[in-house]
């Protein structure tokens, strides 16, 4: 059976998944990198080197399987020193998108994106395609916050910006999700709405746990995305 995600306080969820004022909302401008650090341990979404994540999952009934690792490289993005995170997405066993990502903490503890290199994506027919790739400080694009140092409930944030390639938002649900799924479960997780202004007719939730970080993707609205973690391993 596969596993599912529940959701506690369901109602007050609806509400501000509904299009609640949100609290916070953060629109990145400019970026001081003064204070910026390649070692991210914010406890939501931590990035400790030498780390893989596994995630499984289907769409479109085709069965998925994502490698991250973070890697012990850091990369000095827009001024900021980054730490160089390692992706690898297969479809039915067969290699289909693999991104080299840019994470960097402030002083605060929020973690911020600074871009993606898109080394090999393949369309339908198996041509590469590299839309998506992006910079911050290169041709306009800016980073954002992936996640905050201390999340509320209605807090949002742009996660990215390059104009027409990357625009993700994401909005805080909840912080007390249930969820399971293969490696952990909680009855306190984080749960977030994420969309892009690029596809209208998307919405897709995350799931967080405290210590872990992303343990379920999935797709609510425009698509069937399902992802959940199955294993870490750490060192390495």
């Amino acid at each position: 059976m596969r596993r599912t995600l529940f959701i506690v306080a369901l109602a007050a969820v609806v509400a501000v998944a509904a299009g609640a004022t949100a609290l916070g909302a953060t629109h990145v401008s400019t970026v001081d990198p003064a204070g910026f650090s390649a070692r991210v341990d914010n406890p939501w979404y931590p990035l400790q080197p030498g780390t893989t994540f596994v995630y499984t999952g289907t769409e479109d009934g085709k069965p998925l399987r994502d490698v991250l690792r973070v890697t012990h490289r850091t990369a000095t993005i827009d001024g900021a020193p980054c730490v160089v995170v390692d992706d690898r997405l297969y479809v039915s066993g067969r290699l289909e998108e693999h991104t080299t990502d840019w994470y960097s903490q402030d002083s605060k503890g929020n973690v911020w994106y600074f871009g993606e290199q898109t080394a090999s994506k393949l369309d339908r027919k198996g041509k590469p395609v590299t839309s998506g790739t992006w910079k911050a400080g290169v041709d306009g694009a800016k980073p954002g916050i992936y996640m905050f140092a201390n999340p509320r409930v209605g807090q949002s944030a742009q996660q990215e910006f390059y104009r027409g390639q990357a625009e993700d938002h994401f909005q805080v649900l909840s912080l007390r999700a249930a969820v399971s799924v293969p490696y952990v479960s909680s009855k306190a997780a984080l749960l977030t709405k994420e969309w892009t202004p690029l596809e209208p007719g998307v919405l897709d939730h995350k799931v967080y746990v405290r210590g872990v970080g992303t343990v379920l993707e999935e797709t609510v609205k425009g698509g069937t995305e399902h992802l959940e973690l199955v294993s870490v391993q750490k060192g390495g």
